[in-house]
């Protein structure tokens, strides 16, 4: 009866971690403030205890719905107020500009030389002077912005008009048709074996990914099915 209970538990803590990450959406997940870390890790050993606990699960369960309903209005309270968000989150830093280190910055965001010259090592950046401004982010992350001597060049930079790209429709995926798709390319079954059969290919099970573009060019990657150079030596 135990073994039941934990895996009624455990399912409902998994649903409702789920339903609580969508309330505060994908960001948490990609670009994590001190609030969010915060909150999730104290969210995690909620849903944790609320898997294991046998007499009652309705208090974490409370205690999890409680975190979730804080932090999503946490989220929409930000969204609309820059003070509040300048409180919860904090503001980016400048830890260096044209030439010079902001000592002061750097120990607001437990940072020290040499953590911020690994960064700097780590975007390509050997040479601090290379470098005009760099800045802390809410993520914890640095953000570097070069010399004007120093950044890539752009095809403006050399007066040249590049066509614009887009993005690619994916037709097929795993040997499987995306029909919805494929009709958004404006084109049809009939239209997708003729270019199959093009490229040699009449089963589309081979292919792995198969991409339109705009000028309806489909570009087919097909699977690896032995284990010829399957790593590298």
């Amino acid at each position: 009866m135990d073994y039941i209970k934990i895996g009624v538990a455990s399912m409902a803590s998994i649903i409702v971690m789920f339903l609580v990450t969508k309330l505060r959406g994908n960001r948490v997940i990609s670009q994590m403030s001190l609030f969010d870390y915060v909150s999730g890790i104290t969210i995690g050993s909620i849903a944790a205890e609320m898997a294991t606990e046998l007499e009652d699960m309705t208090k974490p369960l409370l205690a999890l719905i409680i975190y979730g309903v804080v932090t999503f209005t946490t989220a929409a309270i930000s969204c609309k107020s820059v003070k509040f968000r300048s409180f919860v989150s904090g503001k980016p830093m400048i830890l260096y500009d044209n030439g010079r280190i902001n000592v002061k910055n750097m120990r607001r965001a437990k940072i020290d030389i040499n953590e911020f010259l690994s960064n700097a090592r780590a975007r390509g950046f050997f040479d601090l002077s290379n470098i005009e401004t760099a800045v802390f982010e809410l993520n914890g992350d640095i953000s570097f912005l070069p010399k004007e001597n120093r950044r890539p060049v752009t095809p403006e930079d050399m007066e040249m008009s590049p066509e614009q790209q887009y993005l690619l429709m994916n037709v097929i995926i795993d040997g499987r048709v995306m029909w919805e798709n494929l009709r958004a390319t404006g084109n049809n079954e009939k239209w997708l074996k003729k270019q199959l059969a093009l490229q040699g290919i009449g089963d589309p099970s081979i292919i792995a990914l198969a991409t339109c573009d705009r000028n309806n060019s489909l570009s087919v990657y097909k699977k690896i099915v032995n284990n010829y150079k399957n790593s590298l030596k």
